[in-house]
């Protein structure tokens, strides 16, 4: 049969179908490698190249049958041709074998590794040209692609695969996480901080972040009326809570911008008082930050009082306390905190009312969270009993030495982590 075909023209038949196979089994590799969401986007934004690769990943079964089709035909094709030109070289005994070592060697070279290798590390310099060849030639095989989907399909079914549709690419939290974490330089540390911060407020509730009722600075009708005046004309915050006798007896909450309407009386009452109070916002101490994000949005509120499932107060929680956990401290210098001390050992003094979730953002630290809110809950739960004085402990890489109690709360603790060994 050589004599029938010159020996050049099969040689460059041959060369011309190993550059088809290449061209098959890159395209197969960048089709399947290409960055799906960055694809997305790049269709949305009306990239006809992109469109096009949508249209194909849209039935992996078609588009990985025309490929498969016509990497196997010209592989067989070009492994006839190779077995012509060594039976007319070597003869019909040792040609056929010396085609088969040849071409396996060839085709694995320059038709599977080289050009898949290339298709993986840059998948959209081979998946966008490649379209422009593969989407017509699926038109003209479809009646073959599609019996070999039919078969193949139902095979599929067996294993209990019901759908060979594409688009199943919904990421799940710890994957948007993951690729937040893996944008590198492209996304700005801080704005991953931000994104990752926004993702974490579904595992977040208010009670993590409010301040605890110990520290809640409140108007109480109680208290002398000079008394109160002077609290309402030097305080430093825009919202006071307004109570009678106990906490939990609130009965509104006073924007100071609205006690400017009562100081200008010559006489001011305590009822003038509550009558420019708002009806107090109260929030289960178990609410996300995420839905109390929402609840502050739609209720046109700024402030909530934090209560158990008694009713009881736990503290109060803002919205600024909820954008902090998103954009960080709006302090100058979160370093500075007034409940953590840096000393010159590399050590912290803690105050025992500091905040585990404070503690660990502020330091970098991993503190369990799952547990007491606070540094001295966390040590009294570790001790399982109350010290009698001064002691240390340790909680997983951190060390704690008790420097100060009082009145049956552990105030103070020097803490520091310990060392990891190389």
């Amino acid at each position: 049969m050589s004599d029938d075909f010159p020996l050049g023209l099969l040689f460059g038949l041959l060369a011309t179908l190993i550059l088809l196979s290449a061209f098959f089994s890159s395209s197969e590799t960048g089709m399947m490698s290409i960055n799906r969401y960055r694809l997305s986007h790049s269709a949305q934004s009306g990239n006809r190249n992109a469109k096009r690769v949508v249209r194909l990943l849209s039935r992996p079964d078609r588009l990985i049958g025309v490929i498969l089709i016509g990497n196997n035909f010209v592989n067989n094709l070009a492994a006839s041709i190779a077995t012509i030109i060594a039976i007319h070289y070597f003869g019909d005994v040792s040609g056929p074998a010396i085609a088969t070592a040849v071409l396996t060697i060839t085709i694995l070279i320059f038709s599977e590794v080289t050009p898949k290798t290339y298709a993986a590390i840059k998948p959209e310099r081979i998946a966008y040209p490649s379209s422009m060849a593969l989407e017509p030639l699926l038109k003209l095989l479809y009646p073959l692609v599609w019996l070999v989907n039919m078969v193949s399909n139902s095979l599929l079914r067996l294993f209990g695969v019901k759908s060979v549709e594409g688009g199943g690419d919904n990421l799940t939290r710890d994957e948007l996480r993951t690729i937040v974490h893996e944008a590198g330089t492209l996304i700005p540390y801080r704005h991953q901080a931000m994104l990752l911060s926004i993702l974490d407020l579904e595992n977040v509730t208010v009670n993590d972040i409010m301040v605890p009722r110990h520290e809640v600075l409140g108007i109480d009708l109680d208290d002398d009326l000079d008394a109160i005046l002077t609290q309402i004309r030097t305080s430093q915050h825009t919202r006071l809570p307004v109570y009678k006798g106990d906490i939990n007896n609130i009965i509104g909450m006073l924007h100071l911008r609205n006690a400017a309407r009562f100081l200008s009386r010559d006489e001011v009452t305590k009822a003038a008082i509550v009558q420019e109070a708002r009806e107090p916002y109260f929030i289960p101490e178990s609410t996300p930050l995420h839905t109390q994000l929402l609840n502050f949005q739609k209720q046109k509120r700024r402030i909530g009082i934090v209560v158990d499932e008694y009713g009881d107060v736990e503290g109060l929680v803002t919205l600024e306390d909820i954008l902090e956990e998103i954009v960080g401290e709006f302090t100058t210098d979160v370093l500075e905190d007034d409940e953590i001390h840096r000393q010159d050992d590399g050590s912290h003094v803690i105050e025992g009312t500091a905040t585990i979730r404070e503690i660990n953002k502020l330091l970098g630290w991993k503190l369990p969270t799952d547990g007491p809110k606070t540094l001295n809950g966390l040590i009294l739960e570790h001790l399982e009993a109350f010290p009698e004085g001064p002691a240390c402990l340790q909680i997983g890489a951190t060390r704690l030495e008790i420097l100060e109690i009082r009145d049956n709360l552990i105030t103070s603790a020097r803490c520091w982590q310990k060392q990891k060994r190389r």
